[in-house]
């Protein structure tokens, strides 16, 4: 790594640049540094808690073939590789599969606790319509994310914490780079890499409110707010499957928490208000089916008027099922579970959780090829696949391939001064507003529409008009004023926010049938055949442009 003092601010050279230090991020720090490249990693937040791994979780995808038919590569890529998914088996393989037992070797020997069976072997559970027990259990999975980021600090990576990147750079048609401010100082830094690596976080929160009102009360990490997608799309990057990669899950009454894959491969049953349990209606594998069919079930049942509330019964468990699941398993996807079980008087194997569906989040991934670069030459994602497995292993698998294609043909491009200048003028404009309105308004506004127009239940009069919206608001960003650094970070956030909006909106536009994502369209109830596959949404010359199929 070197630094370059500059009038204009810092300027930061490197081999490998990482976007990101969450789970991929983190993934993507480790395997570059083994391959022997200089890796740069810059976060908005701190590495030891950033990413939706930061709160904790109590899970980890490992299929091991260990035995049954299930527990295969080639089961595994059945599962995962859809007509929808943009993933190929190569990609799956590789990317993911081969790379899950270096992952786990790399956590066992960072101290993560995986819950054993007397005879040495992984506790292992089936979820969300998975085919095998794929899922290990981890006690005291609240210190996940600090054991990883102790790994990275040791494995050599330059850490930029508390660093927000703003804008991506290319040269020549090839990612050179990004610019970004340091949130607590307000010094302007420029990046300057061989090559790229975006784990910005693919789940993006804060659009949606769940019963609570509060909009960072939710069951996924409230700061992943879309710069994932909003930096690589003003690049020229390809974005696949908004229109159908949103999720939603249950969380108890008030409160966002994840934790239902835990509660339902332990054998959870939901019950309406009437005391049935109904998911049979809605998946075969019941509450164990995927997740997208429980939400869609609960909500049916909410609109017939059989709910709320709605309900999670576990007092079927054993005594030692129940007390693992709640004092064991669920602090560790959220630290402060017993608290809330324990200011509401709620005992797992005694009482009834009530539960709601949570807000919606935004999801997607970059079109990538199968050593996980995009169409933009040198731009990785490390955030192609799903879980904290699927973050660690994609990541790990983008930093080896980008630390090789940086030793072998990487060179630094130039950065334009003009563009830096710009840029920094743009980053601290709220601060020298006097008047206007504040983050909070600006996002509150995206709020009330996405939850208005881009519920569970949609049409195309009410997205049209979600998108004219959308539009109108983007007419007073440069209207946000900021008092001080934390409120121009939440001012840059909103409008990461906003692009992600526009863009699901658009492409929900386009997908015109139900069934395959968590919500439905009322005007389009049915699966529609020739939409079986990835919406691409990209951008030339300012332009939106759309494709059918992820290659």
């Amino acid at each position: 790594m070197n630094i370059t003092e500059t009038v204009l601010g810092k300027i930061v050279e490197t081999d490998v640049l990482i976007l990101g230090a969450g789970a991929a991020g983190s993934g993507a720090a480790i395997a570059a540094r083994r391959e022997g490249a200089d890796v740069v990693v810059v976060e908005k937040g701190k590495l030891e808690s950033c990413g939706s791994a930061g709160g904790g979780n109590d899970h980890f995808t490992a299929v091991l073939n260990a035995g049954p038919g299930t527990d295969t590569c080639g089961a595994f890529v059945d599962f995962f590789c859809k007509p929808t998914s943009g993933w190929t088996p190569t990609m799956l393989e590789n990317g993911w599969f081969k790379v899950i037992p270096v992952i786990l070797e790399i956590l066992e020997q960072e101290r993560v606790n995986f819950l054993r069976n007397e005879d040495g072997s992984y506790v292992r559970t089936a979820g969300f319509g998975q085919p095998g027990a794929w899922f290990l259990n981890i006690s005291g999975g609240q210190t996940l994310k600090r054991k990883i980021a102790r790994r990275v600090r040791a494995e050599g990576a330059h850490v930029f914490d508390y660093v927000l990147i703003t804008k991506l750079l290319k040269t020549d048609g090839r990612i050179s780079g990004c610019l970004g401010y340091q949130v607590l100082t307000g010094e302007f830094y420029m990046f300057k890499a061989k090559k790229v690596i975006c784990c910005l976080g693919k789940t993006v929160n804060r659009v949606s409110t769940n019963s609570s009102g509060n909009p960072f009360n939710t069951w996924h990490d409230p700061f992943v707010t879309g710069a994932y997608f909003a930096l690589p799309y003003e690049v020229g990057a390809k974005i696949m499957n908004m229109d159908i990669a949103e999720i939603a899950t249950l969380i108890p009454k008030g409160w966002g928490a994840p934790g239902m894959n835990g509660i339902n491969s332990m054998g959870g049953r939901e019950l309406n208000a009437l005391g049935e349990r109904f998911m049979g209606k809605y998946d075969p594998m019941w509450e164990n089916g995927l997740r997208r069919n429980q939400i869609q079930g609960t909500y049916q049942e909410f609109i017939e008027g059989k709910g709320p509330p709605f309900f999670i019964d576990m007092t079927h468990f054993t005594e030692e099922d129940a007390r693992i699941l709640q004092y064991d398993l669920m602090p560790g996807d959220k630290a402060t579970y017993n608290e809330y079980t324990s200011q509401k008087g709620i005992c797992f194997k005694r009482d009834l959780l009530e539960v709601e569906i949570s807000e919606l989040s935004l999801e997607g991934g970059l079109c990538v090829s199968d050593n996980l670069e995009t169409n933009i030459e040198g731009l990785f994602s490390g955030c192609v696949f799903p879980y904290v497995s699927g973050a660690l292993c994609g990541g790990y698998y983008a930093g080896v391939q980008a630390a090789r294609a940086a030793r072998e043909e990487g060179r630094l491009g130039d950065i334009d001064e003009e563009t830096a200048v710009r840029e920094k003028e743009r980053i601290f404009a709220p601060l020298r507003l006097q008047e206007g309105m504040n983050y909070r308004e600006f996002e509150g506004t995206i709020r009330t529409v996405m939850d208005y127009y881009m519920g569970l239940r949609r049409n195309q009069k009410g997205m049209e008009l979600a998108l004219e919206k959308l539009n109108f608001i983007l007419t007073y960003a440069s209207k946000i004023m900021a008092k001080d650094y934390h409120e121009l970070l939440r001012t840059h956030e909103g409008l990461f926010m906003h692009k992600a909006c526009v863009l699901t909106t658009l492409t929900c536009l386009r997908r015109k049938e139900s069934g395959r994502g968590v919500y439905k369209r009322t005007d389009f109830p049915d699966l529609n055949p020739e939409m079986n596959k990835p919406l691409v949404i990209w951008q030339e010359e300012g332009r939106f442009r759309f494709s059918w199929g992820a290659q």
